[in-house]
């Protein structure tokens, strides 16, 4: 049975609409679709795909969702608005940093950023629900199917999956892109924004850059490779060369 995937979406809440319905005309209705990650930040509507997601997953459809590292701010700010990503090397809270995208995902809540950190936190929590901030922080690490490993960011080369950190699975750059290792299964990641899909041989990486203006991907696994799903026919990834 074919297996789909779909790339980082950041708060794209009209594009993973788009990649849905792609999906769901190659493969139906009924299609198992793994979301490697970062749901939220940057983009206009991360209230609206959470909404989504949620209510997809609540009706029956097969849909696995998996936790990216910006996952990991809204619901730790809601509970420690000075908490600072151990990964981060600017030293920056999440609503502080210019980069990482906050005020936009609480503006999709209504919340004026405008205000002190305090007063901002207080303000969150009054308007991102309970359930959001539950939904985010129990989100699953890492799916296992038929030879792939989907995980937001990618794996510590020789660690048994089982014995994988966090960090790592929604962090890891270095140590992880530059493996030429063969990791058993096929590692399905996003996390490193790139400008479109691509096989590097050992892992796929999604991102395409939904967050900066690109697209959202959507690529179909089975028994003949992994296809990437567009207006037209269904594009085979190949191995990118010395991959």
């Amino acid at each position: 049975m074919p297996i789909y995937a779909i790339g980082d979406i950041h708060g794209q809440l009209e594009l993973l609409h788009r990649a849905h319905r792609l999906i769901e005309a190659d493969g139906g209705s009924d299609a198992r679709i793994v979301h490697l990650g970062d749901l939220i930040d940057r983009g206009p509507d991360s209230r609206g795909v959470i909404d989504h997601l949620m209510s997809g997953q609540a009706q029956g459809r097969d849909w696995i969702v998996l936790k990216g590292n910006h996952d990991r701010f809204l619901p730790t700010f809601l509970k420690d608005a000075d908490w600072i990503d151990p990964a981060m090397s600017s030293g920056a809270v999440w609503t502080e940093h210019p980069g990482l995208g906050a005020a936009a995902t609480l503006a999709s809540y209504g919340v004026d950023v405008n205000q002190p950190r305090s007063d901002l936190q207080a303000a969150a929590r009054a308007a991102v629900p309970m359930a959001h901030a539950e939904y985010l922080a129990g989100l699953p690490l890492w799916y296992l199917q038929d030879g792939l490993l989907f995980v937001h960011a990618g794996i510590r080369p020789g660690i048994d999956l089982q014995a994988q950190t966090e960090q790592d699975l929604v962090w890891i750059r270095k140590g992880f892109l530059d493996s030429p290792a063969h990791h058993g299964p096929l590692v399905v990641h996003g996390h490193t924004a790139l400008d479109r899909a691509t096989h590097f041989g050992n892992r796929i990486d999604l991102d395409s850059g939904a967050a900066y203006g690109g697209p959202l991907s959507a690529v179909r696994f089975d028994d003949q490779g992994a296809w990437l799903l567009g207006d037209g026919a269904p594009e085979l990834l190949h191995p990118a060369p010395g991959g």
